[in-house]
């Protein structure tokens, strides 16, 4: 039997999204679904390897949270699940997919690949194949942040955004975590996006209390849920609890409710989910969400949004075309970037 969520109920207020707010997350949510589709061809078609990870269905919560955020300056960690939270954060598409096909322009330098996109440019802390591997690494960020501010006197007020899934949130470093930034008061945001799925263990079987965002309580942290397919209801949720972080009111634990539109991974046959399940979410697919709220409210055009579209889809041609003539890493450099550099 498929358990339908009920999904929490969003209203947005008149004036409270801009055009150009609008624009800016359609243009962030495509660039991740055109991205990742391509990354499929590209995959199929032998020109990346090992495990890939998609994001197809849940770029609302991407482009909802990092976009409230300060892009570049504030800090973002992720999972193996990464490509996407890379390119909202602003690191650019021809570096990701370099770095995706293993060259040296990648944003890793071609020794991370998918799991592993890495930017200190763009305070991508990383993407991380272990589970729940970058929570403390960004709780850790947010930590310095704080200490800039409170013993060095800095004027520091810098958030850390630490995704992962609803699998992560039965590991020890997420309750750890999550009773040292409560403690200390930490400027962070914990986003859990909770696709029901832990590979091929459904989230249901996997623990005794389903509402992610109510374990927070248990160390006076404020937790949030929100519908993770909608992208206006993550920005506006996202902006709360950046505000709340940067006002040294502390974190925020936020379960967007998402669903992924592939398989775990390029390898997945994807058997295990029912089809009721899949079409259950497939109908609340967020980038068509976002454009029809957009024109309906007459934020925007059809043609505007297709000439994005265009756009897009030409930034990601151009990717691939930057990829594919990049050089590879230099086998003399084998050792380089395993220590710091001057």
């Amino acid at each position: 039997m498929v358990q339908e969520r009920t999904l929490p109920a969003f209203e947005p207020k008149s004036g409270e999204i801009t055009k150009a707010e609008g624009l800016m997350l359609y243009r962030d949510t495509i660039l991740g679904r055109f991205f990742e589709d391509k990354c499929a061809e590209m995959y199929y078609r032998g020109k990346m390897f090992g495990f890939v990870h998609l994001y197809n269905g849940q770029e609302a919560v991407s482009s909802g949270v990092i976009k409230a955020m300060r892009p570049g300056e504030d800090y973002v960690s992720s999972t193996y699940r990464d490509h996407v939270h890379a390119l909202s954060a602003g690191v650019p598409a021809r570096e990701v997919m370099a770095e995706l096909f293993g060259k040296e322009t990648g944003c890793s330098k071609g020794r991370g690949g998918s799991m592993h996109m890495f930017s200190k440019e763009h305070q991508l802390l990383g993407g991380y194949a272990f589970v729940a591997e970058g929570i403390p690494v960004a709780t850790g960020a947010a930590f310095a942040s704080k200490y800039r501010r409170d013993a060095l006197g800095e004027n520091s007020d810098l958030v850390s955004a630490c995704f992962f899934g609803d699998g992560a949130a039965n590991n020890g470093q997420f309750f750890e975590c999550l009773n040292m930034a409560a403690l200390w008061k930490l400027p962070m945001l914990y986003v859990v996006e909770n696709n029901k799925w832990a590979i091929g263990m459904s989230h249901e079987r996997a623990t005794s209390v389903p509402e992610i965002y109510t374990k927070g309580a248990a160390f006076g942290m404020h937790g949030v849920q929100v519908d993770g397919m909608d992208v206006l209801a993550v920005y506006c949720v996202a902006k709360e609890a950046v505000a709340r972080a940067r006002a040294g009111e502390g974190p925020t634990l936020i379960e967007a409710l998402t669903y992924r539109f592939r398989g775990h991974s390029l390898a997945d046959p994807d058997e295990l989910r029912p089809k009721e399940e899949k079409d259950f979410w497939f109908a609340r697919d967020p980038i068509k969400k976002l454009a029809n709220y957009l024109t309906t409210e007459g934020l925007v055009t059809n043609e505007e949004l297709a000439a994005l579209d265009r756009e897009v889809q030409d930034l990601v041609d151009d990717a691939v075309e930057f990829a594919e003539n990049s050089p590879e890493p230099d086998p003399s450099e084998l050792r380089r970037y395993i220590f710091a550099e001057d």
